[in-house]
This record gives C-alpha cells, structure tokens and sequence, in this order.
C-alpha cells in the first residue's frame, strides 16, 4: 500500500476508534465518575483497561501511528467499545495491511447487463464509490439516471446533493440519507486518501450542508435489504422494498434491486 494512503487508513482508524470512545459514558460501563471530565466519553486509559492492552499502545493507535494490532487485540477493543458487527468487521477491515491500488472505474460484464436490462423491477448495478454504471428502464421511470450528466450518476450524490432526488423522500429525506453515509463510511475508509474518492467527498460537503455533520460523526452501518417510501412525482406515493447482490464476476459490483412492497412489511414465521 502507498505510504500516503497507509497513513490516512490510519488516520482514519484513530477517529473511529475515537468516536466510538466519546459515545460510551462511565455509567454505561460500571465506572465511577471520579473527577470531572473535560471531553465526552470514556478515557483512553479506560478503554486500555477495559481492553487489557496498555495505555500508551491504545494512544498510538488514535494517534494514527504505525501500529499492527493482532486479532485478538481487535476483539479486545471491540467488546470494550461494544461494537457493532458491522462497526467490528469495520475495525478489522482497518487494520487489515493489503496492496490498495489507485481506483479505476469498474466494468459490468455483459452477461450482467442484460440481466438487468431484462428484469420489470427497477433495478441498476453500482460500484466502489457508489457509481451508478447501468441500470434498466424501470429505474429510469423512478430515478431518471440517464438525465444526470456522467459524473453526477452516483447513488450518493443524487440522494444527498440533487434537490430533485431530495425530493423524492420528502419528510424521510434526512434519516435515508445519514444511513446511506453511514454505510458507505465501511467502504469509504479503506480507499481514504484515494484521489477519486476525495473528489467524491468535496461534491458531498459542497451540495449537502447536513454531510460534514454526518460524516464527523464516523458511524458505521452494514448494507442490508430495507424499504424506501419515495413521493414520485407522476406516480404518487411509492413503497418499495430493495435487495442488494455482489457480483461473482466482481465482489466490487452491486446489484440493487426494487419491488412494491405491501402496505405493511410481512413478517417471516
């Protein structure tokens, strides 16, 4: 890995390790008060404690130095945090040392593409950074990919920088858009320091004011299936249910696909 991104990975590993840290409070863990606390949150030689690994090593690593932590010492960390999964698979994937090339724009194969183009659902394939590479003429119907100039065609800036998109979840706007930051945040910290995902973020923080506030707040959320309540503008009020899919071909591929969903979610027995 190029020394410039190894050092925002771990940059990026200390303000997790750190945002995690100011939202647990001593209550919450069975510490005592004690003397008052200038910062929020526990404090370092606490999680150290709570971790069994030393003060001075756990400072290294919010410091974002050089530092090789073992599995086990992750585990550590993650149940004196109380991670998530999804924010424990984050902290792993983080001090995971691997060769990260420059990104590169991927390609869907075209077995792919016509599978998408032939599906009636409203369906598209997205990659690394949220680009949306193809989608079909349902999805056009609903999100009008295709009138979007190329760089705009990604699934985070239409959401959160396009008003008219903005639109479309009305009142729901805010509360589907930080979970959408949160979840891209997982895939975000492994390329932090990547020219094109730099480009990404200044779009966001330009044309979205709520961004930067979401974006410090360095939540983690895994990807799962979900409902979408979306105010069309020629076809009214839309409840639609959605799936995502990796590739084979290329676990970096997405393949997101909607359906109309009942009025009320059906609970599997």
């Amino acid at each position: 890995m190029a020394g410039t991104q190894q050092r925002e990975l771990q940059t990026e590993l200390g303000d997790f390790l750190r945002s995690r840290r100011q939202k647990l409070t001593p209550k919450q863990m069975g510490i005592a008060a004690g003397r008052r606390r200038r910062t929020p949150g526990l404090r370092r030689e606490e999680v150290a404690e709570l971790a069994g690994i030393g003060v001075d090593w756990y400072i290294r690593l919010e410091q974002g130095r050089s530092v090789s932590p073992s599995v086990t010492t992750i585990d550590a960390l993650a149940r004196a945090l109380r991670l998530s999964k999804a924010e424990h698979a984050h902290l792993r994937a983080l001090t995971r040392d691997g060769d990260r090339r420059p990104f590169a724009p991927e390609v869907v194969p075209p077995a792919i593409w016509r599978t998408v183009e032939s599906l009636n659902q409203p369906a598209y394939v997205t990659g690394r950074r949220w680009d949306v590479l193809v989608w079909n003429a349902a999805a056009e119907d609903i999100f009008g990919f295709g009138k979007l100039p190329e760089p705009d065609r990604n699934v985070l800036i239409c959401v959160l920088a396009n008003p008219a998109t903005r639109r479309l979840f009305g009142a729901g706007w805010a509360d589907e858009a930080r979970r959408m930051v949160a979840q891209f945040r997982a895939t975000h910290d492994l390329w932090a320091g990547d020219p094109a995902f730099r480009e990404l973020l200044a779009r966001l923080r330009a044309g979205c004011p709520e961004f930067e506030g979401w974006w410090g707040a360095h939540d983690v959320r895994g990807v799962s299936a979900g409902y979408k309540l979306i105010k069309h503008p020629r076809r009214g009020q839309l409840r639609l249910e959605y799936a995502s899919f990796q590739a084979n071909d290329d676990p970096a591929l997405k393949l997101v696909i909607y359906t109309e969903a009942p009025a009320k979610p059906v609970v599997a027995r």
